[in-house]
């Protein structure tokens, strides 16, 4: 009894093992995958600086092309509308995809285009132990001045096997949930109408203060 008891032992202590380097590997994985795409957007920023300003459209739609591979605008889009998102046509969920994504570009690509050079760095990766299908990896941006800034970008693996950020988190300021409040707000003020909404949300962008939040947290 006590030789089977052993083997058992050994057998399950083999099996968490092997599981660990499995996660440390997939890990490792993510880890790269999002390195090569946080470098590909800051090099396709630093050399398009000029474009930002000759003209916008065709930098907006580089910075789609960029980010449209690894970001899930559709569904963050869809968690900004929250319960809201059920009262909507395709057609008005597809306008919103586009006028949120146009809301974060108007926001702060100007604010990166204007910035004097900067780095980000990815600092740990974690796929969460109950759900091997999210993970958190935590970013430093470095700007030009030395200051660093804390960023964690929430991954969600497709069923097709792709990771994609569902959510990022600025400075201890969660921006899905602080747009998802502002869409309510907005609901609230216009008393439901959500086109109207849908149709201000650039304006709406504008005057969240976020980077206060950022400076109070």
């Amino acid at each position: 009894m006590r030789a089977l008891k052993a083997r058992v032992l050994l057998i399950l202590a083999m099996l968490v093992l092997a599981a660990g380097q499995a996660r440390a590997s997939a890990e490792e994985e993510l880890r790269v995958y999002v390195d090569e795409n946080t470098q590909k957007l800051v090099q396709k920023l630093t050399e398009e600086k000029g474009l930002f300003e000759e003209d916008p459209q065709a930098f907006y739609r580089l910075m789609e092309e960029t980010l449209d591979e690894f970001v899930d605008f559709r569904r963050i889009a869809a968690r900004v509308m929250g319960r809201y998102a059920r009262q909507t046509t395709p057609e008005q969920r597809d306008d919103f995809v586009e006028r949120f994504k146009r809301s974060l570009f108007d926001a702060y690509a100007q604010a990166l285009v204007e910035s004097d050079n900067f780095e980000m760095a990815v600092q740990d990766v974690e796929i969460l132990p109950d759900n091997s299908n999210r993970a958190s990896v935590q970013m430093q941006l470095t700007s030009s001045d030395g200051n660093r800034y804390a960023i964690t970008y929430s991954m969600y693996k497709t069923g097709e096997g792709r990771w994609l950020m569902e959510n990022v988190i600025v400075e201890g300021v969660n921006i899905g949930l602080a747009f998802r409040d502002r869409f309510a707000q907005e609901m609230e003020q216009n008393r439901g109408q959500i086109q109207t909404v849908i149709d201000g949300w650039g304006d709406a962008v504008e005057s969240l203060n976020l980077e206060k939040e950022m400076d109070e947290s």
